[in-house]
């Protein structure tokens, strides 16, 4: 089977490799531009490109892909038998998705019509769910809208994070784009419409997204933050400086105010809704290290009735 791999990020990574140690025959990896990156501006190579390379894989990086009839003309002359798109960054042009026998292929990580999206290992965890998974689907024109392929779940556990969740997706999600490809291929694999009633949204993360609101519940805002690792984060005021809240654990507290704080001994407890509180274990003033909530009370020394917020 002749195809065309799309896609950027490590998350993509598993799945090239997969795909090339399997035997299929990866005529052309299509990765975004290398970026400059970070206060010094250095060049950011795509981990894609990056393991192509590796692989010994042809590599291009169009700057843009709907209105390219270069980029259009190339995949047209290599007759693809799909496109394989893993977290590429781009929307699929309609050519595209015409073009190959066995339709243009994503690995998306959620078990869809469930969080739909840019985010979804994000929003899955921020939402607070248990399980979540993996899908192959055949893309259509709309967003994550296309047909199911197949789906493999995975268990969310309790200290998962974004980052610690997204690697084991991404292994999963490979093993099942060569599974979905064989079943193609023999026919054992029947794509089924979406239920488009049970669709969940799962947007790309905004910096607002990681404000920290005390009126949540404390489960509610230990979930977030655990989602919005690394960026946006968990952010909150005190005495009007910014601190990003590193890690907590929700505690049973009926006594304390949206955001009002206690500290109690070397523990510092903030108060949240529904009669609960967040214990707060490490915290990262603005522009400074990360603290521990002792070394937090040592050096700022919060009083009785002052807030997060």
């Amino acid at each position: 089977m002749k195809l065309v791999f799309c896609g950027t990020p490590q998350f993509a990574v598993p799945s090239l490799e997969r795909l090339a140690h399997a035997g299929f025959e990866i005529q052309l990896v299509v990765s975004q531009p290398d970026r400059h990156k970070g206060r010094g501006l250095e060049l950011s190579i795509p981990p894609v490109k990056q393991k192509a390379q590796q692989l010994g894989l042809p590599v291009i990086q169009p700057e843009k892909i709907k209105n390219n009839p270069e980029f259009q003309q190339q995949l047209t002359s290599l007759k693809p038998d799909a496109i394989i798109v893993v977290a590429y960054g781009r929307i699929i042009p309609p050519w595209m998705l015409e073009l190959p026998l066995l339709g243009s292929i994503n690995v998306h990580a959620s078990l869809l019509p469930k969080y739909r999206g840019a985010a979804p290992i994000q929003w899955a965890i921020a939402s607070g769910e248990t399980v979540t998974g993996v899908t192959t689907m055949r893309i259509d024109q709309g967003l994550d809208t296309g047909d199911i392929l197949l789906q493999r779940e995975v268990a969310i556990e309790k200290q998962d994070t974004a980052l610690s969740l997204s690697p084991r997706l991404a292994e999963l999600g490979a093993s099942l784009l060569v599974e979905t490809l064989h079943g193609l291929e023999s026919g054992s694999v029947h794509p089924i419409p979406q239920d488009n009633s049970q669709a969940t949204l799962a947007p790309l993360l905004k910096k607002e997204d990681g404000l920290v609101d005390f009126s949540r519940s404390a489960e509610e805002i230990y979930n977030r933050m655990r989602g919005f690792q690394p960026w946006p984060g968990a952010t909150a005021q005190f005495r009007g400086k910014g601190f990003k809240l590193i890690t907590a654990r929700p505690i049973k507290n009926e006594k304390l105010s949206s955001g009002e704080l206690l500290v109690s001994s070397d523990r510092l407890i903030a108060g949240c809704s529904d009669k609960t509180s967040l214990e707060l274990l490490e915290i990262q003033p603005e522009g400074k290290k990360a603290m521990s909530a002792r070394e937090f009370i040592n050096g700022y020394r919060p009083v009785a009735g002052e807030h997060f917020g």
